[in-house]
């Protein structure tokens, strides 16, 4: 994999980022470092992470996967060729400021985010959803605060509209704060007008940098969901099995017929879809395994002809 600018930033990526939120949910720790040997053999470079990783998960407390990646880098020794994202806002201790984007949430998030990676400084530091309670200048002025410490380099947004987008733009410029570089929305070929509608014209305009998440919808666009077929076993397969509905059938006829004139997955073909999209840097992939994961990585090579991106995007207007 060749590595591309990461919008505006002088940070060099891989064009498949590494999602890691499997890691101690449904991928154990030595499985976790077998994929993130076999991202780096192919090589990708950029992992992205959230503090809450997988808090939803039975004994699971939350921060499990950033203490796993950092176990991995400090056994590999290779912080210095890995570029690495994480996330804040979402409850990581009791009291009233255990989540939220709050100055004293973000600072402390922060801190201990730092420890569980065993990094010095987080390359990319993002909002992982909004939070409505605390103004938008006050969680920026805590990012500065962190840059300027050297414990974060640049800042970005998760699940955040384009209006809450050019509010953080506007106070950036009026205020002197740190840019948004970043955007995360879940994007992908079922679901599809969220991002497009609006933010996709604004990313591509001020250079913001779109990692999608999900860009296989739960496993959906893998093709490993048929219809009339039972549903297999997955700790995501309710979230995608409901997409199994005629248009959704239709886009993984689509994905059939384009991989097997490649020679490869439907997933690869669904990812190469979104690297042919202008404003997207990089797709953030999961795998649970280096089996899992080895159906994807072709798309990082996948080139689609015009007419079969033209072809994915009438089957998959609309949704």
């Amino acid at each position: 994999m060749e590595t591309r600018r990461f919008g505006r930033t002088d940070l060099m990526v891989s064009p498949l980022c590494l999602g890691t939120m499997q890691f101690g949910w449904t991928a154990e720790e030595p499985d976790s470092f077998a994929v993130m040997d076999a991202f780096v053999a192919a090589g990708g470079n950029f992992l992205d992470t959230a503090d809450v990783y997988s808090a939803w998960a039975p004994g699971n407390p939350g921060g499990v996967a950033e203490s796993i990646i950092g176990r991995w880098l400090k056994a590999r020794g290779n912080r210095d060729g890995i570029v690495v994202a994480t996330k804040v806002r979402q409850r990581m201790w009791d009291g009233p400021d255990g989540e939220g984007l709050s100055r004293a949430h973000v600072m402390r998030a922060a801190e201990d985010s730092l420890r569980r990676l065993q990094i010095d400084v987080i390359d990319l530091y993002q909002c992982h959803w909004p939070d409505s309670e605390t103004p938008i200048e006050e969680t920026f002025r805590a990012f500065d605060d962190l840059i300027k410490a050297g414990k974060v380099r640049y800042v970005g947004l998760s699940n955040y509209s384009a209006p809450a987008v050019q509010e953080a733009l506007g106070l950036a410029a009026e205020k002197a704060l740190p840019r948004v570089d970043s955007l995360q929305p879940r994007y992908n070929l079922v679901h599809r007008d969220e991002f497009e509608a609006a933010l996709a014209e604004l990313c591509l305009r001020e250079e913001i940098a779109v990692i999608p998440y999900s860009p296989l919808q739960g496993g959906f666009l893998t093709g490993k969901y048929r219809k009339g077929e039972p549903t297999p076993e997955s700790a995501r397969a309710s979230q995608a099995k409901r997409y199994g509905t005629e248009a959704g059938w239709r886009v993984i006829e689509a994905l059939d017929a384009i991989a097997e004139a490649h020679d490869t997955t439907p997933g690869a073909v669904a990812v190469a879809w979104l690297l042919a999209k202008p404003a997207v840097a990089a797709p953030i992939i999961g795998a649970n395994s280096p089996q899992q994961l080895a159906d994807i990585l072709p798309a990082a090579d996948l080139r689609l002809a015009p007419d079969e991106i033209a072809g994915l995007d009438a089957v998959s207007a609309g949704m």
